[in-house]
């Protein structure tokens, strides 16, 4: 009898789930049907999922206007993009990762104060910075380390490493400094390859922050030759009369760097949500 009642519990647990799971991927399947469509039949209400007049016309229209000088270039946004990406995520994952490390394993005066101090930078939000961060940085407008820079350090990367670092038995690391090994040597050879799912997770978080960011590249970027995509897609937005078809296709070359990107470190990060649900 309870083992009935736990097979039925499972079942209407992976039906709700799966319910969920459907609404929330709506918008994504509309999106592609959509950016497939005439701009006439993509705001068609739920007639908008029928798979009919299917073509690759917005997608080809939509890189054929943004390729020319005035214009800029389609794919010049997209490598803008992906540059700061790379720069943001790489670079955070080193920078967050030392200093988590340095909180949670190093013994040194005043580390927990410090790290209260992350704590606290966790609740502030960007907004209330951006407007100082823009006088201070006025000077360095239109350029590409700008919209990268300012965010490799970021508070809630060290705490996603911090709280990792902190399950990893200390014996081990016992271990590495008996046989000779410093703390550089321990980290990069021990605690590293131990923590992908940290990093996964991390790096995840971070490119999803990154590659959606506007408020900051409106604030400093007006060149087109450094104009990432977020902000490109607004201005594309805003061209009278709106092609929504060629609007969606837009959209859907700004979301497929994401998926990639997921598909790359979801193995790992899959584990990491695993193991965080089976600690807690």
């Amino acid at each position: 009898m309870a083992t009935t009642r736990t097979r039925l519990r499972t079942s209407v647990d992976y039906a709700v789930l799966a319910l969920l799971a459907f609404v929330f991927v709506l918008p994504v399947i509309y999106l592609f049907l959509g950016s497939l469509k005439p701009s006439d039949e993509v705001l068609n209400g739920l007639s908008g999922f029928l798979p009919t007049d299917l073509s690759l016309d917005n997608y080809t229209a939509v890189l054929d206007s943004l390729n020319t000088d005035s214009t800029g270039y389609f794919w010049r946004f997209m490598g803008v993009s992906l540059l700061v990406a790379f720069v943001v995520v790489t670079g955070g994952l080193l920078v967050n990762s030392m200093a988590a490390y340095g909180l949670s394993r190093l013994k040194w005066r005043g580390r927990e104060a410090v790290f209260t101090l992350v704590l606290l930078l966790m609740l502030v939000p960007f907004e209330s910075v951006a407007v100082p961060l823009f006088y201070m940085f006025n000077d360095q407008r239109n350029t590409v380390w700008i919209q990268a820079v300012p965010f490799v350090a970021n508070a809630f990367s060290v705490y996603q490493f911090h709280t990792f670092f902190r399950t990893i038995p200390p014996s081990i690391e016992e271990a590495a400094r008996l046989d000779g090994a410093g703390p550089w040597r321990t980290f990069f050879a021990i605690v590293v390859p131990m923590s992908k799912p940290a990093f996964a997770s991390v790096a995840i978080l971070t490119f999803l922050t990154q590659w959606g960011s506007f408020l900051w590249p409106v604030l400093m970027v007006s060149d087109p030759s450094v104009r990432p995509l977020p902000l490109e897609i607004s201005v594309f937005q805003g061209q009278q009369p709106p092609d929504w078809g060629q609007i969606l296709a837009f959209g859907v070359l700004l979301v497929l760097p994401v998926l990639v990107v997921f598909a790359f470190f979801q193995r790992w990060f899959v584990q990491g949500v695993a193991n965080s649900a089976v600690k807690g």
